[in-house]
């Protein structure tokens, strides 16, 4: 029995390790199996998952931000200005865009 034990509490700990990128789906199909198994024998392991699954869901679902449409306008306007200068210095001759960035009179 002592053996049997050792190998389950293994089990455990590799699937445990291995529990986020289970969750983030990049594991090999086999490894992938391997846990899902592993998980469908043991209770306290697929409590554990059970937890950081839904964990995910409330974080993805609740911790969201709505970006206010002033700031994306902003945010677009600024762009669009660094674009226009970037365009205009290498057009002028410059090394590149990182010498519109360094300001006027200053190389980078």
């Amino acid at each position: 029995m002592g053996d049997h034990d050792h190998d389950h509490d293994s089990a455990c700990e590799e699937a445990l390790a291995e529990l986020y990128t289970f969750l983030d789906g990049e594991l090999t199909e086999e490894r992938r199996v391997t846990i899902r198994r592993h998980l469908d024998d043991c209770n306290p392991c697929l409590e554990a998952f059970d937890f950081e699954a839904e964990l995910r869901l409330v974080i993805r679902h609740r911790c969201t931000e709505e970006v206010p449409d002033s700031l994306r306008a902003r945010v677009a306007d600024q762009l669009e200005q660094l674009s226009r200068l970037t365009d205009a210095t290498s057009v002028e001759g410059s090394d590149g865009p990182g010498d519109a960035l360094a300001g006027p009179g200053t190389r980078a």
